[in-house]
């Protein structure tokens, strides 16, 4: 009877479903989105990487509402980002239009690979002690949509990413120094979802679709864009005097105003999002 119950009670082997197949459909759109580029399908490459984020953001959600988190799908979800929103936004934007400028269009993609490797890592590693209301540095999913939102609209308009080069390089630069950051994003964990809205509201969200559906390439770019610029705002306005360490440095550099102190509560979001990284 005893060796029964040992039995009954003993953890299970193996690996959840569900939460994993969206990781894998995730891992497969950031796949898809280095091929087609390689292929000179842009704009497939930069929808794919939208449709990445998708998978992103219900993999975690899906583990959590049915209760299938393991330290295995932590895991896996990490090492599909590091693809996703890695190194397909730094192949598509060197396919795109940095491959005919040597080694600034070589090193312009790599830069971005290196910052969201170390992003994603910084994330894991300090995700049991961060403020739940912010991420420090720009999260990955977001700077890969703005690359893939460039390149998409650059597709759009039929613009040889060629002949814009030296822009396209600086703005991947950019984005990946803003991952490995210490400005402040609102994550906007601390929303109630739950809450009761107006009528208004309601036809607002329905209006922001429809101005999406209509212009999707040049709409998503500009709203990604807006929320990368808006960590330097959030941490110059959070800070008394801007120093360098407000801006960059270690994990232990990122402390701004004692209001803004660590609660236990604060903690406990961030440590059950397995996602938003």
């Amino acid at each position: 009877m005893t060796e029964s119950k040992t039995q009954d009670t003993a953890p299970r082997k193996g690996i959840f479903l569900l939460p994993n197949l969206l990781t894998t459909g995730g891992l497969f759109s950031g796949f898809y989105a280095i091929v087609a580029s390689m292929n000179g399908h842009f704009e497939a490459a930069a929808v794919a990487i939208f449709v990445a984020m998708i998978f992103d953001g219900l993999d975690g959600r899906v583990a959590r509402l049915t209760n299938t988190q393991s330290e295995f799908g932590a895991q896996y979800d990490s090492m599909s980002d590091m693809l996703s929103f890695g190194m397909a936004p730094a192949l598509v934007a060197y396919n795109w239009g940095l491959a005919e400028y040597g080694k600034f269009g070589w090193l312009a993609a790599f830069i971005y690979v290196a910052c969201a490797a170390l992003r994603l890592a910084r994330f894991n590693a300090n995700l049991s002690v961060t403020d739940g209301r912010f991420f420090q540095g720009l999260a990955s999913p977001a700077a890969a949509a703005i690359v893939a939102g460039m390149v998409w609209s650059g597709s759009i308009y039929q613009i040889d990413g060629d002949n814009i080069g030296y822009l396209v390089g600086i703005l991947t630069i950019l984005t990946g120094l803003l991952m490995v950051s210490n400005f402040r994003y609102n994550s906007f964990k601390d929303l109630n979802w739950r809450d009761r809205v107006s009528f208004l509201t309601i036809l607002l969200v329905v209006l922001v679709f429809v101005v999406i559906a209509a212009r999707p390439a040049e709409m998503l770019f500009s709203i990604f864009f807006i929320y990368a610029c808006s960590g330097p705002i959030t941490t110059i306005r959070s800070v008394r005097k801007l120093k360098l360490e407000h801006v960059v440095g270690d994990s232990n550099d990122a402390d701004f105003a004692e209001q803004d102190a660590v609660k236990p509560e604060d903690d406990k979001p961030a440590a059950e999002e397995q996602k938003s990284n």
